[in-house]
């Protein structure tokens, strides 16, 4: 079972546009999630909602320096680029978990 915001956007279908609805990261965490933060299960402790945008946000894009202390302030940049691609953020749903 997994909590969301109830103002959340519904989880479209896997394959469409992905619509920041947070049900991925709050099922499990991504592949960044398990080797940055050591995370391997529950909802992904870099999910960060945005009551202004109505979304949930990747903490690791918006601001990694929050989650990864040790990364240089001019490192932060090209790290979230890589996050980016690494999670395919903004691209099509990808997440399996019922709803």
């Amino acid at each position: 079972m997994i909590w969301l915001q109830p103002e959340a956007a519904t989880k479209p279908q896997p394959g469409q546009a992905c619509n920041a609805c947070g049900v991925c990261c709050a099922s499990e965490p991504c592949p960044v999630a398990r080797v940055f933060l050591w995370q391997f299960r529950g909802a992904c402790q870099a999910l960060v909602w945005s009551a202004a945008k109505r979304q949930y946000r990747c903490g690791m894009l918006l601001e990694p320096s929050n989650y990864l202390r040790f990364l240089p302030r001019v490192a932060q940049r090209p790290f979230r680029f890589l996050v980016a691609r690494w999670v395919a953020a903004d691209t099509a749903c990808d997440s399996d978990a019922q709803v």
